[in-house]
């Protein structure tokens, strides 16, 4: 019975300390929407993939024409199956595309923000959605070093 009641003691010693030492915690946060529309690589990325979405829009037109000018149903067929294939093939390079800069934009963001964290000494950083009171802005800063 005396160890049970010395090991809550502890524990209940352990958690006032944890608790204590949290209390100085000091956390960031970040506006990622801002950062992204200041970010010139993100800026890039976004024109980049929208050249290659309408790169995709053009196919499809010329895909139409040339289905116009086909006369017989089994020529047609087999321009719709092959028009299909090839259109599912650039819809995957495009999404490849897309989720490829979205990652790399997303991890070059991270690693200016775990910097800035170093360097104001700051324990987490956060999206602003999340916070609610306080915590340290500094999606100003992330802005000045990704540039």
């Amino acid at each position: 019975m005396k160890n049970l009641k010395l090991m809550a003691l502890l524990m209940a010693a352990g958690m006032i300390i944890g608790i204590g030492s949290q209390a100085n915690a000091e956390v960031g946060y970040i506006d990622y929407q801002k950062v992204l529309e200041s970010y010139p690589a993100a800026q890039q990325a976004v024109k980049e993939l929208d050249a290659k979405g309408l790169e995709l829009q053009q196919f499809m037109l010329e895909k139409e024409r040339q289905y116009k000018n086909l006369s017989t149903p089994l020529q047609k067929q087999n321009f719709e199956t092959q028009t299909a294939n090839e259109l599912k093939t650039k819809q995957e390079a495009l999404a490849r595309l897309q989720h490829d800069k979205e990652t790399q934009i997303l991890n070059q963001i991270q690693a200016v923000a775990k910097s800035v964290m170093v360097a104001q000494k700051l324990d987490a950083v956060l999206s602003d959605q999340v916070v609610f009171v306080g915590g340290v802005d500094i999606t100003n800063q992330v802005i000045q070093q990704l540039k």
